[in-house]
């Protein structure tokens, strides 16, 4: 039996990309692959692309945090204003089923734009809360593929695995928030050698085409 469009449910695709490069970025050249094979395997679909990298969220400032830790009625208008772009951030991320997030990694870690992202969505009072004793985690029954990018191997076993900052960081704060689904394609050895730098992408198309369709 063959489901019709309408009978299919719709899915939608949160994609981000950190990259400040709007030209020679290997992660967006990997978060559009991506984003092109899971399209044709869904075509009841939506997509929401969220670019930090040339677009920078901004951080939190005071009048934010002023914001955070006020009750909605007694937020002046300041005080809304500095905290609705966390609002339309954290909408994007509850409305979509799965994420791909394309992150360079830069002295270690993750950028500062993708820090000041995930400072805006980690709210207690909407990505992770109490009810009545009980613990919510809205994120839970989502799914993230993060594709990165860097410069040397940070895998197990390369004598630079202690250096990874970006991974361990990611899975913590995101685990905190419920989402614990997560799958990583690293793209290393970029500032090797052309062969070997080619040879790393490869792989991780490879990885891509495998994995995008049953996303």
């Amino acid at each position: 039996m063959t489901l019709s469009t309408s009978q299919v449910p719709r899915r939608c695709l949160l994609h981000l990309d950190a990259s400040p490069r709007r030209e020679g970025s290997f992660s967006r050249q990997l978060t559009q692959t991506f984003v092109s094979l899971w399209q044709q395997a869904n075509f009841n679909h939506d997509i929401v692309y969220r670019d930090i990298g040339t677009s920078p969220i901004p951080h939190i400032d005071e009048t934010w945090v002023a914001a955070y830790e006020a009750e909605p009625e007694q937020r002046t208008l300041e005080m809304q204003a500095a905290i609705a772009l966390s609002d339309t951030l954290i909408d994007e991320l509850m409305a979509a089923d799965c994420y791909v997030f394309g992150i360079p990694m830069y002295n270690l870690t993750v950028p500062s734009s993708f820090k000041a992202y995930i400072d805006q969505i980690a709210r207690r009072d909407r990505t992770l809360h109490l009810n009545n004793g009980t613990l919510q985690e809205p994120l839970q029954a989502k799914k993230l593929m993060v594709i990165t990018t860097r410069k040397f191997n940070y895998r197990p076993g390369s004598g630079r695995e202690d250096r990874d900052f970006l991974q361990p960081y990611l899975t913590a704060i995101f685990n905190i928030l419920g989402l614990t689904d997560i799958t990583y394609i690293h793209a290393d050895r970029l500032a090797s050698d052309p062969a070997e730098q080619q040879q790393s992408m490869n792989d991780a198309m490879t990885a891509i085409h495998r994995l995008a369709p049953i996303f």
